[in-house]
């Protein structure tokens, strides 16, 4: 079996690429069963956020596993694979188990350190759970990776300040306006990311706030987060007259269509009105026309890498502490991968034991008589299954410890000549 991760990012292909790539919640269900179906393809997790989309397998024949996953994305994103393959990234068990460290402690994000990207890796693990596509060794893999994205947070200082993609986009707009205290803002959506907005906003003066969004109950959530200040909440039906009144506007919804573009906008503003529009959603929810109009300016999560190099610079020592950190915890999976060769031999000794111990049973319980198999069978069934236990309980334990490579394949050859066993079977 082998670990392989084909995927793209922020570092490697555009937003207007990524986007086409995104794999909506909604959507994972059918997206891990058809990468399921695949014949090379045994374990499947889908990471898919606005800044990467990951697939991860694990595959007997790791060419064949990655030509099916780009056949797959080739599908979905409806992209030729030449053009998709210049975007995407490929990388192989060692590389694949530490890049998912990496991701999951938030190295390898827009915002290094970012907080947000360990829930994530947390859903695509229940989610792949859930739909049938982790099994034994993605499970064991993320479970790694995750412990290991909460020792970077807890034993390093990589999470303190600026760091989600909601935060970079607050430092980006006062970096454009200066004075947030005197901009009326805009926030459509009201999931995780627009409370975050809010948090930042608040946080470097933003006084005058509103909230839109379809769901009336879901911006109410939101707003009683916040009971410090007023936020104001408009109904999705007042967009464009809330956004025409609007000095900034931030986006964050789950939307697949844009919700803004060169025409809405065209017809809602007044001449010479100025706009700024800060889309940190993907798919985007601002389309690229309306950077054809002169008093609008609009960012997307492309746009944020000027506040990320400066909160870079400051972090990269934290980071190079993460990193002896994800080495631990590839160390740990890394072995635990090793083990694994052993499952076989163990399983195959055990199975010679057990139908050792059937067989001596059934004699000495016919030699028993009837009258007392009947009555002391239990007592006499435990006693040897107790046995069996006892005698093989070390030497698997034993055989799983060890750490050394060539001593465990020692000892299982050993194993095998001593006891007779064809481990073929057991596989």
């Amino acid at each position: 079996m082998n670990i392989a991760v084909v995927g793209l990012s922020h570092k490697t292909a555009p937003v207007e690429v990524r986007e086409k790539l995104s794999i909506p919640e909604p959507q994972m269900e059918s997206a891990i069963a058809h990468l399921c179906s695949y014949p090379h393809i045994e374990e499947v997790a889908i990471l898919s956020t606005c800044n990467r989309l990951e697939i991860y397998i694990v595959t007997r024949e790791t060419e064949q596993g990655i030509r099916e996953v780009n056949q797959f994305l080739a599908e979905h994103s409806k992209l030729p694979i030449p053009a998709l393959r210049q975007h995407l990234f490929v990388l192989l068990h060692q590389d694949a188990v530490m890049h998912v460290m990496r991701v999951a402690a938030g190295l390898d994000s827009l915002v290094l350190g970012e907080g947000q990207i360990l829930s994530q890796i947390k859903q695509t693990h229940k989610l792949g759970q859930q739909y049938n596509g982790i099994k034994s060794i993605l499970n064991k893999l993320f479970k790694q990776a995750i412990t290991a994205g909460k020792r970077v947070r807890s034993e390093t200082s990589i999470g303190t300040g600026a760091v989600s993609i909601s935060s970079a986009a607050v430092e980006l707009a006062q970096m454009k306006v200066q004075n947030l205290a005197a901009c009326r803002v805009t926030i459509i959506g009201a999931g995780k990311m627009s409370r975050l907005l809010v948090q930042h906003l608040l946080s470097k003066g933003a006084v005058e706030i509103t909230i839109l969004n379809r769901s009336r109950q879901r911006a109410e959530e939101l707003v009683s987060q916040f009971s410090q200040v007023t936020l104001q909440i408009q109904p999705i039906a007042e967009m464009m007259a809330t956004v025409a009144m609007s000095d900034l506007v931030f986006t964050s919804t789950a939307a697949t269509d844009p919700l803004l573009d060169r025409a809405k906008l065209e017809a809602a503003l007044e001449p010479n009105r100025s706009l700024m529009v800060f889309d940190i959603s993907v798919p985007r929810n601002v389309h690229a026309d309306v950077n054809g109009l002169e008093n609008v300016q609009a960012f997307n999560v492309d746009d944020l890498k000027a506040v990320v190099a400066q909160n870079h610079a400051s972090r990269r020592k934290v980071a190079m502490e993460a990193e002896k950190l994800l080495e631990e915890e590839v160390a740990a999976f890394d072995s635990w991968w090793r083990s694994l060769e052993t499952v076989s031999t163990i399983r195959c000794l055990w199975d010679k034991a057990e139908a050792i111990r059937e067989q001596e049973l059934e004699k000495a319980l016919s030699r028993l008589g009837s009258e007392f198999a009947e009555k002391h069978q239990e007592v006499v069934e435990a006693l040897a299954r107790g046995i069996v236990n006892k005698i093989l309980h070390d030497p698997m334990v034993q055989l799983r410890a060890e750490q050394d490579i060539e001593a465990r394949r020692r000892c299982m050859q050993s194993l095998q000549m001593l006891f007779n066993l064809d481990t073929r079977e057991a596989i």
